[in-house]
């Protein structure tokens, strides 16, 4: 566990500087040639870094050690962190919105260089690279933060093709009131980067179902000694899963034998559904009537 929080941490400290080059190039040339769209781009880029900071901060809480306060570790701050950069993503499409309606009823024309095309283009190449390298190793690495961020990325990229085809078409002869009108929909991939963020780490926090049911019914119920498997809970993460159940065995089952048995069944679900599963078992001596009792309830 300890080595997935370096390895994620490496990855954040990569990704802030590349995230951090391409906003700077965006809000310059975006300044420079007075396009609110670009502009725009260039601080979405720049919540980039400002969610990889939050992501080392979170990482760096999540990574504490169990103690006697919390003794199920400090995972969580990682889902946190997940939603601290959502509300950013929040904020910022809130201030994209404000500059679009200024830039409306205030217009101004962009003066679209081949140059700013160039620089657009070369930061959206650099975007796609950060999005599938950040994806791949938040998936490699099972971490929450960095499948967050790259969503948050992914976006970016959606609206850097939108802002480099509104500053072609101004660069052909495309009246000024284009360039804010695409702001509105930088505006919109932002917030829907926000929501996608704040739904998969909201539900985490609260507990969400994590893995199939009758997949680990079929799992338990494969040993002769299950006669039957009900009560069956999931929560966490990929990375800090946990299962717990009530197991019906046989009654003659001796304490050693329940408790080797209860084992078995971890190990075959930690093959076959996930290795950082942890299994809490409640077991109970099989009995037909009181089975049939608890079905009719």
């Amino acid at each position: 566990m300890e080595k997935n929080f370096i390895k994620v941490k490496r990855v954040l400290w990569i990704l802030l500087f590349a995230n951090l080059f391409v906003a700077a190039l965006k809000l310059i040339m975006g300044t420079l040639i007075n396009s609110a769209s670009m502009t725009a781009d260039g601080f979405h880029s720049l919540s980039d870094g400002s969610s990889n900071v939050v992501g080392l901060i979170g990482i760096k809480l999540a990574s504490k050690p169990i103690d006697e306060d919390h003794p199920y570790g400090h995972r969580k701050f990682e889902m946190l962190a997940g939603l601290f950069i959502s509300l950013m993503l929040i904020f910022v499409s809130g201030r994209v919105i404000v500059e679009a309606v200024m830039r409306l009823i205030h217009p101004v024309q962009p003066q679209v260089s081949s140059e700013s095309l160039f620089i657009l283009l070369f930061s959206l190449s650099i975007n796609l690279f950060i999005c599938i390298f950040e994806y791949k190793n938040g998936k490699k690495l099972n971490s929450q933060i960095l499948i967050s961020d790259s969503m948050h990325t992914r976006s970016d990229i959606y609206v850097s093709i939108g802002v480099l085809i509104t500053l072609a078409g101004l660069r052909f002869g495309l009246p000024a009131f284009v360039d804010p009108l695409a702001s509105f929909v930088v505006a919109g991939f932002i917030f829907h980067a926000a929501f996608e963020i704040f739904r998969d780490n909201s539900s985490i926090l609260l507990d969400k179902a994590v893995v199939d049911v009758d997949q680990v019914k079929r799992i338990a119920m494969s040993f002769d000694q299950v006669k039957g498997i009900h009560k069956v809970r999931s929560r966490g993460c990929q990375n800090d899963l946990y299962i717990d159940m009530h197991i019906l065995t046989e009654p003659n089952l001796s304490v050693e034998e329940s408790h080797e048995l209860a084992h078995l069944i971890e190990d075959k679900i930690k093959q076959s559904i996930n290795r950082n599963v942890q299994l809490i078992a409640h077991l109970e001596p099989y009995n037909e009537k009181e089975v049939m009792e608890d079905f009719e309830n």
